[in-house]
């Protein structure tokens, strides 16, 4: 049977194979194993890349999203506000502080965090609110930005929106993200990698000193931190990946227009819910996501995986219904919109080199899968 991986790795390594080969022959040569050119070139070039006046790389993107939260002031007994449809990590980072998520509902059509809810959700003692640009979208950023008090930062998490704008602006671009290279992500590293993205000066040169013991030189810590770094393996991956990542997204967003046409019948008999995209999105489709309206949805996961389909679940469990988190005192029922998409959506295989005959078979597949 010939599988149709939900991100085909292999395909991706393929395209960079001789240049990763000479990268890594350099890295070797100059033991330059951690920071060193290749990392400063990829800060540069993907700051560049995003339209940002600062890149600063990280170990991972756990650690990218708790740098922009500890670099705009939040500290342990604060609150952050998160969607509670987000992948854990989220959440996980704000905790890591000592700080407190404060869960927000989603919108139903997007699943981006809904601004309203997340603005409701503030506080006396909220210092950040964190939306998630998901899927490959990015979420409201300028409706929080006028709306949000003062007191109140945004950190935006774009682990998954590498390329993606909204109404013409980058995640970062005038405050703070953080993004995740895993290897997974539409530009990905061969191991765990992420980045702080912003415009300021002083708090890109605060994360690197966060997340660099404390301090830029060695044997000064002016600051508490500990160690964050990104090696330079990973940034000769990523450089590599990176010159082809404008028309890796190109292919993404070609692919899924591909998938809107091959299902829009089995849409428009209401069975499936097709992904919707915000208006003054430039969608760089990390993922395909549908819901199924009228099956079982983890059913029809586990028969397009016996066909060699790789569908999966993004995500199966809003955060507050994870054990993990099970102290915030939330419960089922109080943010319907995430949960509701937690029973019903989809993934489907989404990468630059699928082909439109996969498509086709996936779309068949799923047809079968969903039965009569």
């Amino acid at each position: 049977m010939n599988h149709i991986p939900l991100v085909d790795l292999k395909a991706a390594h393929e395209e960079v194979a001789d240049e990763v080969r000479a990268g890594f022959e350099r890295i070797l040569a100059n033991t330059a194993f951690v920071g060193g050119d290749e990392v400063r070139l990829f800060e540069r070039e993907y700051a560049d890349f995003g339209r940002v006046g600062h890149c600063v790389g990280v170990a991972n993107g756990t650690d990218a999203v708790e740098l922009a939260l500890r670099a705009s002031g939040v500290g342990p007994g604060d609150e952050v506000v998160v969607p509670a449809n987000t992948f854990i990590a989220t959440a996980g980072a704000v905790a890591r502080i000592g700080a407190r998520p404060v869960l927000a509902d989603c919108l139903p059509d997007t699943f981006l965090l809904d601004p309203q809810a997340a603005l409701d959700a503030v506080g006396p003692a909220t210092r950040a609110v964190v939306p998630v640009h998901l899927y490959g979208q990015m979420a409201d950023v300028m409706t929080l930005t006028a709306q949000l008090p003062g007191h109140v930062r945004i950190v935006e998490d774009a682990a998954q929106s590498q390329g993606a704008a909204r109404d013409g602006r980058t995640p970062g671009s005038g405050g703070i993200a953080a993004t995740s290279f895993y290897p997974g992500k539409n530009l990905g590293a061969y191991g765990d990698a992420g980045a702080v993205l912003t415009d300021e000066e002083e708090r890109a040169g605060l994360v690197r000193a966060i997340a660099n013991h404390g301090g830029v030189a060695k044997y000064r810590h002016d600051v508490p931190g500990f160690n964050s770094r990104l090696d330079g393996l990973q940034a000769v991956v990523l450089r590599a990946k990176l010159a082809r990542l404008a028309d890796g997204n190109a292919a993404r967003r070609a692919a899924a227009a591909r998938y809107d046409e091959l299902l829009a019948g089995l849409a428009a008999t209401g069975r499936i819910v097709l992904p919707a995209t915000a208006p003054g999105n430039l969608h760089v489709w990390h993922l395909y996501v549908v819901q199924i309206a009228d099956a079982d949805r983890d059913d029809v996961v586990g028969k397009l995986n016996a066909e060699g389909i790789g569908a999966g679940v993004h995500y199966p469990a809003p955060v507050h219904l994870t054990p993990a988190y099970r102290q915030l005192d939330y419960s089922r029922g109080d943010f319907p919109n995430a949960e509701k998409a937690a029973d019903r959506i989809l993934s489907l295989p989404l990468y630059p080199q699928i082909t439109h005959d996969q498509q086709q078979r996936v779309v068949e597949s799923f047809t079968a899968a969903l039965g009569s």
